[in-house]
């Protein structure tokens, strides 16, 4: 959803505004960073927990060591958080290469893949590279998955459908209802993927549940989860299929023999189990992201409501010119996306990366904002 405010000039002459008490403590020190203030690749700005960062310890003592019984450990802790049996849970290392393997089992020349646009699209490059078509269906006017759109791109050649919820870049929901509806819609020889990167993000709504909550039994379902979001584990590579065995079996085909590494596969079954810290980590975020909503409507600017940990903001300005500036004064914000041309994508940091961040855009100069 997109939300707007009115005002007629927006820029220098708007004041940097008091750290909201929400955010909690003193306003942040600056002048503290070293190199660039990264805001741009959607990463957690809190890291791994202490005990991941332990277990990561522990594992140089087994570097000589493939990674075998570290897989299998893995493995069955997922199956048992997810409440499914162990051949049900496929390891990659990062989301990518689970989306390589679903584009390997299911996409060849004369296949098609259905995906919106513009949507996380490592996979429309592994199905180019697979021979395949590639149909991409623009979001609707909410920034959400067009699902009926989705459907009528579909044809008897559509072998693999993705669907990214919450969706990058846009950072909205699409409601679970309406995938349900959709997925009955779907072809019976199309795979259904979806994407849920972002899931322990997203605040409790009746809009939203994951599809892994319930019984996943179905061959056509795939979901895909990863621990480079909200369990800091981004540099570690790490990511994860839940499906049905028959699913899961055709994922594994071209699975990169032990791609997680030992220290990886140690670091990510510790960080699953560390609950307290998901849930710290999450209502910070949540936090976070309602103060970026209050700085940007005291400064009369657009925004989408977003769902993750990163907000697709409209300066009023050209994306160029604000990424430029940003760039110069040492903060790194997300890719341009053409789909978007309005906006700017900026992931959240901690509270005085925040501040800089606000204190930068106010350097920036005076500009008409329509209403």
């Amino acid at each position: 959803m997109l939300r707007a405010i009115g005002g007629a000039f927006v820029g220098s002459v708007v004041p940097l505004l008091p750290w909201s008490s929400r955010s909690g403590g003193s306003e942040p020190e600056q002048g503290t960073h070293v190199g660039p203030i990264r805001l741009n690749r959607n990463e957690s700005a809190y890291g791994p927990s202490e005990k991941a960062l332990e277990a990561m310890q522990a594992g140089f003592s087994s570097a000589n060591r493939y990674p075998s019984s570290e897989y299998e450990s893995l493995t069955e802790k997922l199956a048992a958080f997810h409440q499914v049996r162990p051949e049900q849970i496929v390891l990659g290392a990062g989301s990518r290469e689970v989306l390589r393997m679903a584009a390997s089992a299911y996409l060849s020349r004369g296949k098609r893949l259905v995906l919106a646009t513009p949507t996380y699209d490592p996979i429309a490059r592994f199905a180019q590279a697979q021979g395949a078509e590639t149909k991409a269906v623009p979001l609707n006017k909410t920034y959400g998955h067009d699902l009926e759109a989705m459907i009528a791109g579909m044809d008897p050649s559509t072998n693999l459908v993705y669907i990214c919820n919450p969706n990058n870049p846009s950072g909205t929901i699409t409601p679970r209802k309406d995938l349900e509806i959709f997925l009955s819609k779907v072809p019976s020889n199309a795979t259904v993927l979806i994407d849920e990167a972002y899931h322990d993000y997203v605040a409790k709504s009746s809009d939203y549940a994951s599809f892994i909550d319930s019984p996943i039994d179905d061959d056509r379902l795939i979901v895909l989860r990863t621990f480079s979001k909200i369990y800091g584990l981004a540099g570690l590579r790490v990511g994860y299929a839940v499906a049905s065995p028959k699913a899961s079996q055709e994922l594994r085909a071209s699975r990169l023999q032990w791609g997680v590494s030992v220290l990886a596969a140690r670091a990510a079954a510790v960080a699953l189990q560390d609950r307290e810290f998901v849930a710290v980590v999450a209502k910070q975020n949540r936090d976070d992201r309602q103060e970026f909503f209050n700085q940007s409507n005291a400064r009369m600017l657009r925004w989408i409501d977003s769902q993750t940990n990163f907000v697709m903001l409209n300066g009023g300005l050209p994306p160029q010119q604000i990424v430029d500036h940003f760039q110069k004064n040492g903060i790194l914000l997300g890719p341009l996306i053409p789909e978007m041309p309005k906006f700017v994508r900026c992931s959240l940091g901690k509270r005085a990366e925040m501040h800089e961040f606000w204190r930068v855009w106010d350097l920036l100069p005076p500009h008409p904002m329509a209403m």
